[in-house]
């Protein structure tokens, strides 16, 4: 029988949820969110006798403080296994800081800005990346990672920090898939693989691209290893410095709180465009000083890994973009000399 979820997953989370309800409305906020869990069984068999099953349990929490006048408004979200480790009161507490910051208000114009992109930008800008990297397409000339004249650019440096960005079904407390549950057939994925076993794969290891996905018939069409996409992704910047401290050691800059509706404008540089959201703030000799205005952005994820100066601390993170498809993910912060903010938004 299929594994099942129910409302007891919530046992313990549903109680503090209500405590962080009290405590936001005795502090002037309103609380507003979503959370979800599911446990999805799947089952994999073939004519010629593979029997697989992989249960997937998926948890996400969405959580947006905003003032009563609604002119003020701050994000955070969670991925879980079970809701054992989400507190929402420590959720809360930091949604209360970020709209303290936000009552100073702060005008700035489109430029680039040195910018500390917390771990939930930075997945959702490379789970595009990493959907984004069929070995087909970049054997073909058609992506970012296709090689001038020909080829890939597979065994290239990417970054001078030694980033790696990885993919393994074991990571603790991001389990998914080992093996390849293929539902239609696509430059990166086919049905023909179902069932195939998904190991632990390095995309970029330590700043050079060592692999892009690949189908067994893409594989041996390009000459490339077989490797398909797996269901989470990580980075390893090697540092060990919070968004906090990452702040503290910043004389001028801004801090986002998240990115979305992130939209690609040329696949050749995988530019990306898409907006800020819920707070963008200023950064000045190691403090917040306020909330300055949204902004439009322009940039290649792939172009940032090579421009950051430093990377903090992996954490478990929920995209907010792609988390209705993409959800488990740790990344850290990182730190961008030049983030281009192409025009002012008017969003909140």
């Amino acid at each position: 029988a299929p594994a099942e979820t129910s409302s007891a997953v919530f046992a313990d989370f549903a109680p503090a949820l209500g405590e962080a309800f009290a405590r936001a409305r005795a502090g002037g906020r309103e609380l507003y969110g979503f959370a979800n869990h599911e446990l999805v069984s799947t089952y994999v068999g073939t004519s010629t006798g593979l029997r697989l099953r992989h249960d997937q349990p998926t948890g996400t929490l969405e959580l947006n403080a905003k003032s009563p006048d609604r002119a003020r408004s701050a994000w955070t979200g969670r991925s879980t296994r079970d809701f054992k480790d989400v507190d929402p009161g420590a959720l809360d507490a930091e949604l209360a800081v970020r709209l303290g910051w936000a009552e100073r208000r702060v005008e700035l114009p489109a430029g680039r800005y040195e910018t500390l992109l917390p771990p939930t930008a930075v997945a959702d800008l490379l789970i595009y990346q990493l959907w984004s990297a069929s070995g087909r397409d970049a054997a073909e000339g058609r992506t970012v990672f296709s090689k001038p004249g020909g080829g890939t650019r597979i065994g290239e440096r990417l970054a001078e920090l030694p980033l790696t960005l990885r993919s393994d079904p074991n990571e603790p407390g991001l389990e998914c898939p080992p093996f390849v549950i293929a539902h239609s057939s696509g430059g990166d994925e086919s049905v023909f693989d179902n069932g195939l076993p998904a190991h632990a794969t390095e995309w970029i290891s330590r700043g050079v691209l060592k692999h892009l996905t690949t189908t067994r018939h893409s594989a041996a069409l390009t000459g490339l290893p077989v490797a398909p996409a797996l269901g989470n992704l990580i980075l390893d910047g090697g540092g060990d410095r919070s968004l906090e401290q990452m702040v503290a050691d910043t004389e001028r800059g801004l801090l986002l709180t998240c990115l979305w509706y992130i939209r690609e404008v040329d696949p050749a540089t995988l530019l990306l465009t898409g907006l800020t959201r819920d707070g963008v703030y200023l950064v000045e000799n190691g403090e917040v000083t306020g909330q300055v205005n949204n902004f439009r952005f322009n940039e290649s994820p792939v172009d940032l890994l090579g421009r950051a100066t430093e990377a903090g601390r992996t954490e478990k993170t929920l995209p907010r973009e792609w988390s209705d498809w993409f959800t488990r993910a740790a990344m850290p912060a990182l730190r961008i000399p030049d983030f281009n903010m192409s025009s002012v938004s008017p969003g909140v």
